[in-house]
């Protein structure tokens, strides 16, 4: 008689459990994207004016965020291993979507010392716009200038999109990939 299939959290049912090469790549490569990202925002000048050329690279960070999520998308298709993929996608697009934000709350700062209820140096933006994501809203640090009340507002937009567009789009390509697995179809990477 054959054991039953193992299952994990990281399976879907009827994918196959990742072994431990697969959990410690999965691992590995979200801590690097992670940690690189924490090391560009902390060594990136922030200490320019919040101008055009300001809203042009916060432009240029969605965007290459909507590339990293289609992307990451084909990725979970190819994926042997499609949930766990998703998962490293996520841990990939928030990190950077919020560090987007934190750096334009930081640049924004320092041209307008009023827009926020107190300075932000790069710790409080990361805090900031975490509290604005996860909706807790401590109340310690708000936008006060219209330009800091305009960047939050995008963020709290960009938020929900991310939360339930990508998200969800994460979540279809696991279960398109899921789908042609069951078919035959997949080609496992």
């Amino acid at each position: 008689m054959d054991p039953a299939p193992r299952e994990s959290p990281l399976a879907l049912p009827g994918e196959p459990v990742p072994d431990r090469r697969a959990l410690v790549t999965a691992l590995g490569r979200t801590l690097l994207t992670v940690v690189g990202l924490l090391v560009l925002y902390a060594v990136l000048p922030l200490d320019g004016p919040f101008d055009v050329g300001t809203l042009v690279a916060l432009v240029a960070g969605l965007v290459t965020v909507g590339l990293l999520v289609a992307w990451q998308s084909r990725a979970i298709l190819r994926s042997r291993h499609p949930a766990l993929r998703a998962v490293e996608a996520v841990t990939a697009s928030i990190p950077l979507f919020l560090l987007l934000f934190a750096a334009a709350d930081v640049v924004l700062a320092g041209t307008d010392p009023d827009a926020f209820t107190e300075p932000l140096n790069r710790t409080d933006a990361v805090y900031f716009v975490v509290t604005v994501f996860a909706t807790v809203g401590f109340g310690d640090i708000s936008p006060v200038s219209d330009a800091a009340r305009i960047l939050t507002t995008l963020q709290m937009v960009g938020d929900l999109v991310l939360i339930g567009l990508v998200l969800r789009v994460f979540v279809a390509a696991v279960d398109r990939r899921r789908q042609r697995a069951d078919q035959g179809t997949a080609s496992p990477r």
